[in-house]
This record gives structure tokens, sequence and C-alpha cells, in this order.
């Protein structure tokens, strides 16, 4: 196992800068993982840790040797890409096997580690065919197993599971959480799937692209609670969680949050300036009924989704998204509503900066 810094890290192609100034410490053993929507940089970041992008300045360690100019092949990482990258014509025990032969081993003990492989991920029926023959799941435990016979100090999973079907992805996001438990070696998984990160992730780095008004592309970095409780942005509170945050423009008015002229809050509020930006997670919004303190609304639009309802409420901010887990409750279309939080339950952001202040 080993730990793995970027300090300062950039990348800049054709005067375009993709990544700026980017500064991430992976512990030895951790699962870490990159989020982000696309053009963000966090597969860029992941290439020039493994060696197959040059960086543009910053320097990358992993352990205790800086790896800036160190041929992909010396680094001791391995990389479960998207595409599976199997050699169609060789056997699955073949394609597991190649890391090994491609080093010399002796045949008896290539087939050895090969089996042992396989066991583990439960490849062992299928060691005589060929990619072709396989599903996408098999097809992505091949490329799992090739990488884990190496024995690398680290794995880096450049979105491997994209490329599934929606159940596919479920049953391969639990096998990789259960070899990480098996094989306890650093991790980092680059996905833009919010649910991948949240649920596989010791830690979880939000990526976002260079733009107007952001000079860096990591926004927050913590584990998935922390960063789903306490994001440091709005970035980070808009991007994790679905439905995503309700972000509207407040005003304080003595101990009450006033939006749009309502008492949107039921208690004392934090400090905030006199006009933020509140946010507030659908799960936390109380609904009411209509003419009882609070925002007043209109019901848009009812998702029934068995175990909860999603409730879309057109109000004088916006549309507010509230999700409902009391199966008792039967919100309908149409019906007028009133909304409210309780003040612990806010999250308060700068107007200009967008960054939290509570």
């Amino acid at each position: 196992m080993s730990k793995v810094d970027l300090e300062a890290v950039s990348k800049t192609y054709d005067k375009v800068e993709i990544l700026k100034d980017l500064d991430i410490s992976v512990r030895d053993g951790e699962f870490l993982v990159f989020v982000g929507p696309s053009g963000c940089g966090k597969s860029t970041a992941l290439r020039m840790i493994a060696g197959l992008e040059e960086l543009s300045a910053g320097t990358i360690r992993i352990g205790d040797r800086v790896v800036n100019n160190v041929a992909p092949g010396k680094r001791n990482v391995a990389m479960v890409f998207q595409s599976y990258a199997l050699y169609p014509h060789k056997t699955v025990a073949q394609n597991i096997g190649y890391p090994l032969i491609v080093q010399g081993l002796p045949k008896a003990e290539i087939n050895r580690q090969v089996r042992e492989v396989a066991e583990t991920l439960e490849l062992t029926p299928f060691l005589d065919r060929r990619p072709a023959h396989l599903s996408g799941g098999q097809r992505q435990r091949v490329a799992l197993g090739r990488a884990i016979i190496r024995k690398p100090d680290v794995f880096l999973f450049d979105e491997p599971l994209s490329n599934l079907d929606a159940d596919l992805r479920v049953s391969m996001r639990a096998e990789i959480i259960r070899l990480r438990e098996r094989i306890k070696t650093t991790m980092i998984y680059v996905t833009h799937d919010q649910t991948e990160a949240m649920t596989m992730g010791d830690r979880i780095a939000v990526f976002a692209p260079l733009r107007a008004g952001n000079d860096r592309n990591l926004m927050q970095i913590g584990t998935p609670d922390e960063l789903y409780s306490r994001p440091a942005n709005v970035f980070v509170a808009r991007f994790l969680g679905t439905p995503k945050m309700n972000i509207v423009t407040a005003h304080r008015d003595g101990q009450l949050a006033l939006v749009s002229g309502n008492a949107f809050s039921e208690g004392a509020l934090p400090d905030t300036p006199a006009e933020f930006l509140l946010g507030a997670r659908p799960e936390d919004i109380r609904l009411g009924e209509a003419g009882a303190p609070g925002l007043s609304g209109k019901i848009a639009l009812v998702e029934a989704l068995g175990y909860e309802h999603v409730v879309h409420i057109d109000t004088d901010a916006g549309t507010i998204v509230v999700r409902l887990a009391d199966k008792t409750l039967r919100p309908v279309a149409g019906d007028a509503v009133s909304l409210r939080i309780a003040p612990d339950l806010l999250h308060v952001f700068d107007p200009i900066s967008q960054q939290r202040l509570n």
C-alpha cells in the first residue's frame, strides 16, 4: 500500500487550463473518490497519477517517491478503464495473467496466481472463455482481475461501471467494495455518478470545471456525511443529493428567515447577513396546509415512488422540491400548501462568493 500526494498539480492543453493548483493527499489504504461533472479534470488528474498524462506544473508522489518523470510501467499502479481494454483473442485466464507473462514468470506460477484471482472474483468457470462470450459485468471483473494480479501499490479506476446497465452497476459496486475489504490497497476511483461516490468512498473529492469566478477545481474533500451535511459551497450543496438541495434568496428579519416576504424558518436563526442564500434539503422541509405560517405555494407535480413522494411546489421564490417519506401523506397536484423548515437544518451561503457561512 502507498499514499498518494498531489501538490499544486496543474494541466494545460493548448493554453486552455484544465486543472489548476490541485492539492490532494490520499491516505495509505484509503478509498478516495474523485467526483464531478464532465470537463472538471477528474479523469485528467487520475491519468497524471498513472503517468498517462504529463504534468504542466506541480508534483505527484506515490509513497515517498516523486513520480513526475517516472514511466507508467515503473509506478507500480494498476488502472481499470471504462472500456475493459481486454484482448479479444485471449481467454479470460490469458487476459488476467498477461501482466505476469510480460514479467516472464514461470507458467506454473502464472497459473497458480490466475486461479487465485479468478476464485476471488468468481471467474473460475469462465477461465477458458474469450471476452466475446462474457457479460459486461464478467468482462469488468476480468479487467479487475488483471489489475489485482499485478499487486500494485495503488489501484486507479476511471469510471469503470459507466458502460453497465443499472442492475449491473449496483452489483459491481458491491463487488468493488467487497474487493477493497479483501485486498486493502490504496484506491482512487473516478466517477460522475454521485451514488457511486457516496456509497463507495471513505472520502470524496468534489471537482468543478474551471470557469469565470472559479479559480480552482477542488471544491471540497471529506467523508460522504461531511459533504452532505455541511457542503462548503453552493456547488457541492447542489451536486450531492437527489433531488438537489433547494437554494433560494432569503432576508433576515430579526430571528426569522424571510423568503419572498414569508417566514420560511420556524425559530431562531444562526448568524447571517441581512441577505443570504438559503439552502434546504428536500427531506428537511415540512409541508403544511394552505394558510399556515410559512412560504406559500401550489403543488405542480407529484412523483410517487412507492417508498416516498417527491413533490414539486411552485412558489414566488421559484420551484421548491420536497421529499416526503410519510406514506400517510397524499399530496395532490394543484393543492395549495405552506412550507417551513427548522433553523438548525438550514444551510446558509454568501450570495457573492457562494461559500458556506454557518
